[in-house]
């Protein structure tokens, strides 16, 4: 199953991640960073300790990558 032993990360473990994978980040908006990368959509990051799974895999689904791509990123 995808994204089966991904679990919760923390921010600036995520956004590293994201920035690995060719995000830049563009601005912070209130408690979010705010992502962008040429050609895809722009995605936010909270700025919490920790992000959970469900939201998560929905921000590497909309960055565009497999759950397989972020873990080897983290």
């Amino acid at each position: 199953m995808p994204g089966r032993r991904l679990r919760e990360v923390r921010a600036d473990r995520a956004l590293r991640a994201f920035q690995k994978a060719g995000y830049v980040i563009s601005r912070v908006v209130g408690s979010h960073y705010i992502l962008v990368r040429e050609g895809s959509p722009v995605i936010s990051i909270p700025r919490h300790s920790t992000i959970k799974v469900g939201l998560l895999m929905a921000k590497v689904k909309a960055a565009g990558m497999t759950y397989e791509e972020f873990e080897d990123l983290l």
